[in-house]
C-alpha cells in the first residue's frame, strides 16, 4: 500500500526546535518533488516548504528563514527542520508528493509555553 507516514511532531515552547520527518512505504520520493504543508485550524492549509528531486529548496516567505527542508532519498524520506517556533506555527504538518497526489495523514505541532 502506497503512503506517506509523518513523525515527531509534539508540543514544544516558543523558540524551540522539531525536525519532523516523513517516510514512503510502497512509493518512491527518489525523482519527484516533495513538499510540506500545514494547516491550522479554522484555516486552509498552506505550503510551507518543497524541495525538487535535485535538493533545491524553496519556502513559504513568512518562515523568515526558520525551517529546513531536505531528503535523503536512499531512505525514502523527507524532513522539516524547524527552529526558533512560533505560536503560530501552530498546526498539523503534512507531507505531499505532487505527482500521484499522496497525502500523508498529518503530524501534530504544537508550540506553547
Amino acid at each position: 500500500q502506497a503512503r506517506l507516514v509523518e513523525s515527531w511532531g509534539g508540543l514544544v515552547q516558543p523558540g524551540g526546535s522539531l525536525r519532523l520527518s516523513c517516510a514512503a512505504s510502497g512509493i518512491t520520493i527518489s525523482g519527484y518533488y516533495m513538499s510540506w504543508y500545514r494547516q491550522a485550524p479554522g484555516q486552509q492549509r498552506e505550503p510551507v516548504a518543497g524541495i525538487s528531486k535535485d535538493g533545491i529548496a524553496t519556502y513559504a516567505d513568512f518562515l523568515e528563514g526558520r525551517f529546513t527542508i531536505s531528503r535523503d532519498n536512499a531512505q525514502n524520506t523527507v524532513y522539516l527542520q524547524m527552529n526558533n517556533l512560533k505560536p503560530e506555527d501552530t498546526a498539523i504538518y503534512y507531507c505531499y508528493r505532487v505527482l500521484g497526489e499522496y497525502w500523508g495523514q498529518g503530524t501534530q505541532v504544537t508550540v506553547s509555553s
